[in-house]
């Protein structure tokens, strides 16, 4: 197994944007799941360990890398603060459950093992990823009024 930040290199962007979608998706309902249990930090922690990995990411471009590289990473790095600050929004309202409105409107990738298909979800949609992708192009804003 390789870390996040070795990984990165041995996939194009595409993939490499679409995995860390739905391992976000993953992570943040996994931490749902750890608030129902009990474990009240949970999302706090979560967070840390976001700000954590866009640091990793961060200093990865400040290393040298080549234009292909640099351009997935930056768009990694911008996808990656828009999931920091949905769950930091989360954290300053308090959510404690996937079904709150404020989770269920955000475009969620996920893996369904069952079908070996990916799916993105917002609210109650759900829609089969047909490999549409925008490049490996800079994203103009993420913001939440582009939500």
């Amino acid at each position: 197994d390789k870390s996040r930040e070795e990984w990165i290199f041995d996939y194009p962007a595409q993939v490499i944007l679409t995995a860390s979608q739905i391992w976000w998706t993953t992570d943040v309902n996994g931490t749902f799941t750890r608030i129902e249990e009990g474990f009240s930090n949970a999302l706090r922690e979560y967070n840390k360990k976001q700000i954590s990995q866009l640091n990793t990411l961060i200093n990865l471009l400040l290393s040298y890398l080549n234009d292909q590289d640099r351009g997935k990473i930056t768009t990694l790095c911008l996808i990656d603060l828009h999931a920091r600050d949905v769950v930091s929004k989360m954290l300053n309202l308090k959510i404690e459950n996937s079904n709150d409105f404020t989770w269920q409107s955000q475009l969620r990738h996920r893996w369904d093992s069952k079908d070996n298909n990916c799916y993105a979800n917002i609210c109650d949609a759900r829609f089969k990823y047909q490999y549409e992708y925008l490049g490996n192009k800079s994203r103009l804003v993420i913001t939440p009024l582009t939500d």
